[in-house]
């Protein structure tokens, strides 16, 4: 029978926006396979979460606060420090899209100046900060990074704002820039590029796009979960710089 492997031995993850839908998929799928998970936040930690080591792995931050951010950095890090300063994957899952009154679209004749920079904070800047900020301890596990993209990425999306959809564009294109520059140290980065997803924050009329999308349904939390799963681990292990389309078809 083989040996419970001790806690400090476990992979670790850090995982932005794991409150809900992709990120809360994600987290149990991690959890599952006896990973260690650092989630990151801006609400506290909620005891409906069905994982354990939840308040002691949580960390509530604001991404779109620099110097927030950068507190949470040091924390993640120090709270690597017992299990060696090894991190084995960042999921950089956390993005916002403004809407306009009544969840009308944003496009780029009405979207404001600030709500451009407070998207692109932490949309597009706190990815980066982050995979630059835990460099070492990734270096350190040859680790991965995930950054979570969007279809609105790629094409003009009827409900995904301007600001939105212009920062996941921006992400797929430093998801490239940093495989080149972090791999040389061991280091993956990949992208995943989801399309309509079944969460808390489908805008109304989703269900009439959905007879234009060649499977017909909309994709499960957990079907994303899967696939953050295998650009983290060994299957993947000579992926990098890619995009994987997780959308049925859609972008087609």
């Amino acid at each position: 029978m083989q040996a419970q492997t001790p806690n400090d031995d476990r992979q670790t993850l850090v995982l932005t926006g794991a409150s809900r839908g992709i990120g809360h998929a994600t987290v149990k799928r991690f959890s599952a396979a006896g990973w260690r998970v650092i989630t990151c936040s801006r609400h506290a930690f909620s005891d409906k979460c069905p994982w354990p080591m939840g308040p002691e792995d949580h960390i509530q931050v604001d991404l779109s606060d620099p110097e927030n951010l950068g507190y949470a950095v040091q924390e993640i890090r120090k709270r690597l420090q017992p299990h060696g300063s090894r991190l084995n994957a960042l999921v950089n899952n956390a993005g916002i899209s403004p809407k306009g009154d009544g969840g009308a679209r944003l496009d780029s004749l009405s979207t404001p100046m600030h709500t451009w920079r407070h998207v692109f904070q932490v949309n597009f800047f706190a990815p980066i900060m982050l995979g630059r900020g835990l460099f070492e301890e990734l270096k350190a596990a040859e680790g991965s990074i995930v950054n979570v993209t969007s279809i609105a990425g790629s094409r003009v999306h009827p409900f995904a704002g301007t600001a939105y959809a212009t920062s996941k564009a921006a992400l797929a294109s430093l998801t490239r820039e940093m495989a080149a520059d972090f791999g040389p140290h061991g280091v993956r980065v990949n992208a995943i590029a989801p399309g309509e997803i079944d969460t808390s924050i489908l805008s109304p009329g989703t269900e009439k796009l959905v007879e234009t999308i060649p499977m017909r349904r909309l994709g499960m939390p957990n079907e994303v979960a899967e696939t953050i799963h295998f650009l983290c681990t060994s299957p993947s292990s000579y992926v990098t710089g890619g995009e994987i389309h997780i959308n049925g078809g859609q972008h087609v």
